[in-house]
């Protein structure tokens, strides 16, 4: 699968507010692992490149390493060449993603979704205004591999970066990075298998009408289909949770 552009790739490492604590750092890290940002076998910068690039001490850095090498997200290699490297997450069992469904409540979901709403919508309309030849490539890379995808894993993945590069498109680093956190918090619950808010098909069909609408320019097109996109998808996992809640 393609890579993002450097422009959400360089959202993940850049420094945290007030500099940040260990758990954030390992969130912000694990995040981009867990949505292939990142890729599988890439050695991460040095320690101390790192806690630069974060604004954070090496000693912070270092608790944040640990917490991703317990979570099996990184190795370290000692020695000539060594240096952390990422490991590619094990895709989260149903059972565990059913039980964060169930125990999410629905006033929660609807504010996730009224975010996502916001960022998603304005991202895209900002992106028909801005998306470059490359960014709009990428984007028919990532609706391709949605469609070819043949785990749960590959296709919440394409799905993800499809919409992260989409706000990259629109060259705003805080709509970025927000896309970016809101996939890391609900994206693997869009896929739940055999209770999909996302259904492949429709995903595929809507994320060509959108991005129809980017190459067209059409701004106004463009966020009323992310959000009708959205809305579906928050709509179908209420839905879900009361169905998991009543068992």
């Amino acid at each position: 699968m393609s890579e993002v552009s450097g422009t959400a790739r360089h959202i993940v490492f850049a420094p945290l507010a007030d500099g940040g604590r260990g758990d954030v750092v390992a969130r912000r890290i694990g995040e981009a692992i867990g949505l292939g940002l990142i890729s599988d076998g890439e050695q991460l910068p040095s320690e101390t490149d790192l806690a630069g690039a974060f604004n954070v001490s090496t000693v912070t850095l270092r608790e944040a390493l640990s917490t991703l090498r317990r979570q099996g997200l990184l190795e370290t290699r000692r020695g000539r060449g060594g240096g952390s490297f990422v490991r590619a997450p094990v895709d989260a069992s149903t059972a565990r993603l059913r039980r964060v469904l169930r125990d999410t409540g629905v006033h929660e979901l609807r504010e996730i979704g009224d975010h996502h709403l916001a960022v998603a919508g304005t991202a895209a309309r900002l992106a028909a205004e801005r998306a470059s030849g490359d960014h709009l490539e990428r984007l028919h890379e990532f609706v391709d591999a949605l469609a070819t995808a043949e785990t749960v894993g590959d296709r919440r993945r394409a799905d993800g970066r499809f919409h992260i590069e989409i706000a990259a498109a629109a060259q705003s680093t805080r709509l970025t990075r927000q896309e970016i956190d809101l996939q890391g918090e609900i994206g693997e619950l869009l896929w739940i298998p055999f209770g999909e808010a996302v259904h492949l098909d429709e995903a595929v069909e809507q994320h060509r009408d959108i991005l129809a609408a980017i190459e067209a320019g059409d701004g106004d097109k463009a966020r009323a289909r992310t959000e009708r996109h959205v809305e579906l998808g928050i709509a179908r996992l209420i839905e879900f949770h009361l169905h998991l809640a009543k068992r």
